[in-house]
């Protein structure tokens, strides 16, 4: 019988298939072996293009590679109603725990405890989360209004906030919500410029 044969194992057939065949010279030309064994050409590839240097994220035309107010403001209210939540829970262990010193670990005290837990969590996230809503409103407005996003969005949002939360108190009210907002929004904006600020100064220094 003939070994090489198309149907036998020996140099074609199965055996090829699995790595048990061999292979002539033709066969191997321009793949490169690792040890004994013959590399599959579908492996040989140039390893610069592995190298990925660009997002590869497909993107709408005229779309911007980062995320818009709008799409930032669902993160900004949750993220604030469940860090309300979180402080208001550990506040209202803290009171009730206060409150309920007197009394022994009976189910009264539990009770309460709890009670002082819940109130304070849901007073805590409502109140974070209206004044990220607030904010968060304010910002897209003022961003589709201008049609820029810069820190001058940020600042009269984060102004604007405060003013509208504090409107309930009065004319001083409105101003000390509107400055306590301008102060935290600046702060928030210088942070977050703080790098190029200090790379600016750094490279003015040279000169």
């Amino acid at each position: 019988m003939d070994n090489n044969a198309p149907g036998s194992g020996g140099k074609g057939g199965f055996g090829s298939l699995f790595g048990g065949g061999e292979y002539s010279n033709t066969e191997l030309a321009g793949v490169p072996l690792t040890g004994m064994s013959p590399l599959s050409p579908y492996l040989n590839v140039d390893p610069r293009y592995l190298v990925q240097d660009t997002d590869e994220f497909i993107l709408p035309t005229g779309a911007n590679k980062t995320r818009g107010r709008f799409e930032l403001a669902f993160f900004t209210i949750g993220g604030c109603c469940i860090t309300g939540a979180a402080f208001g829970t550990v506040n209202g262990l803290r009171m009730g725990l206060k409150d309920t010193r007197e009394m022994g670990w009976t189910k009264p005290r539990n009770v309460q405890i709890l009670n002082m837990v819940t109130r304070q969590g849901a007073s805590w996230a409502n109140t974070l989360g209206s004044v990220a809503l607030l904010y968060s409103v304010f910002g897209v407005a003022i961003e589709k209004a201008r049609g820029a996003e810069d820190d001058i969005n940020t600042v009269a949002a984060g102004t604007l906030t405060g003013m509208l939360f504090k409107s309930t108190g009065g004319l001083k009210g409105v101003a000390r919500g509107g400055l306590v907002g301008l102060t935290l929004s600046g702060a928030y904006a210088l942070y977050s410029n703080w790098d190029h600020i200090r790379g600016g100064s750094s490279s003015s220094s040279l000169y």
